[in-house]
């Protein structure tokens, strides 16, 4: 079977083709995309047997791909990537299509591999896809509102009201209120889907800031562009893609 990748995480990308290779020798990798746009062309294109699509991409996300998708004449096998264990599942289950939850577990993947060779010869019904994509498309995820957060041996719950910016370290994100911070082990991408995007903005691959913590934007000696936050000195810096966040309007 021909597959494509699609998932703006290189790493995860080469993970999971890794992985494939590991666990099957009737799935080839013949191509991956780093976003909704690449991943279309590239499946008009290449006409695979089996997508892996991850429901968070730029340009077009996962569920916006498989109904654009959905106009080829074979459709494949399509395996939605998700960060969320609570995202869509119940619709995913139906059985038309599969999905793994990242990370990626090498066990559960192996049951994906069983499952497409199981179903190798049948073609993925349009109906079906059509009525899955329609319930996860309807499905409203309601923004995070508590945190369970440690400080030493303690754990704390946390309001997101109460966050002023989440930064990600190592192998954990620091929550940063107004009365110290905190250590939570989600990661990042995953906590910035689970926040209200009109209260806070990914200003930087590690920083997510509340938006109403900002006191104003300036440059720095370099020329890059700089949040400064209300009764602090804190200074977070802004990546080029998150320069359009301030644009004057």
């Amino acid at each position: 079977m021909r597959a494509v990748i699609a998932d703006d995480e290189p790493l995860l990308r080469h993970h999971l083709s890794k992985l494939l290779g590991e666990l099957s020798s009737s799935i080839d990798v013949v191509a991956s995309a780093k976003d909704g746009i690449d991943a279309v062309e590239k499946i008009k294109a290449l006409k695979p047997d089996v997508v892996f699509l991850d429901i968070r991409m730029p340009g077009l996300n996962g569920l916006e791909v498989a109904s654009i998708i959905n106009d080829l004449n074979v459709l494949p096998h399509i395996i939605f990537v998700t960060a969320y264990d609570h995202y869509a599942i119940e619709a995913f289950e139906q059985g038309a299509v599969d999905y793994l939850v990242k990370p990626i577990d090498k066990a559960r993947l192996q049951k994906t591999c069983e499952r497409l060779a199981n179903q190798q010869e049948q073609s993925l019904n349009r109906d079906d896809l059509l009525s899955i994509l329609a319930q996860v498309q309807v499905k409203k995820e309601t923004p995070l509102t508590w945190l369970k957060a440690a400080k030493g041996e303690d754990i704390h719950l946390i309001h997101v009201d109460d966050v002023e910016y989440f930064k990600a370290e190592d192998k954990y994100v620091t929550v940063v209120t107004e009365d110290g911070e905190y250590i939570i082990r989600t990661p990042l991408k995953s906590l910035s889907n689970s926040l209200c995007n009109n209260t806070f903005w990914q200003i930087h691959r590690s920083i997510v800031v509340r938006v109403s913590s900002i006191n104003r934007v300036s440059r720095d000696i370099t020329g890059k562009m700089v949040v400064e936050l209300n009764n602090s000195n804190i200074k977070l810096p802004v990546s080029r893609n998150a320069n359009t966040l301030f644009k004057q309007m």
